[in-house]
């Protein structure tokens, strides 16, 4: 079964870090910064910290795993962390020199409702567990710092 880790990036800002994904023929959407687990790599874990230096060049703090999806053939494991600095510019994934991956933008929206209705973050089920978290008051991310 193929791993993947993603992490809900806030910021002290309270935002949110998401990538733009541009592909020719798709209509935009937006991803959280992660990718697979390798078998290199110690644990989940360490994979995202691995991801999201490839990916932004940040250092990130994880405070919790936050949901799991789970498919015949892939698990998805998204973690709640905390990030203070980051360089997209830096990034080092092999992806984005890949011919015909489209275009990766990182931006930052605020980690409310409202900042999530104006984009369309993939998958739907992660964007679904947010709103509920920050209806219900329970994402957490202060009470863990």
């Amino acid at each position: 079964m193929i791993e993947r880790v993603r992490a809900v990036l806030v910021t002290a800002d309270d935002t949110m870090l998401v990538i733009r994904r541009t592909r020719p023929g798709i209509p935009e959407y937006w991803v959280l910064p992660g990718g697979g687990v390798e078998p290199g790599d110690e644990s989940r874990e360490a994979a995202l910290h691995r991801e999201i230096h490839e990916e932004i060049a940040g250092k990130a703090d994880i405070i919790r795993l936050l949901h799991t999806m789970e498919s015949d053939d892939e698990r998805q494991l998204f973690y709640l962390a905390r990030i203070e600095t980051w360089c997209f510019d830096d990034r080092t994934g092999p992806e984005f020199s890949a011919e015909g991956r489209g275009e990766y933008a990182l931006e930052e929206i605020p980690l409310t409702m409202e900042g999530l209705d104006g984009i369309e973050l993939k998958p739907e089920e992660i964007a679904h567990v947010l709103r509920g978290a920050i209806k219900a008051g329970s994402l957490g991310v202060e009470a863990s710092l």
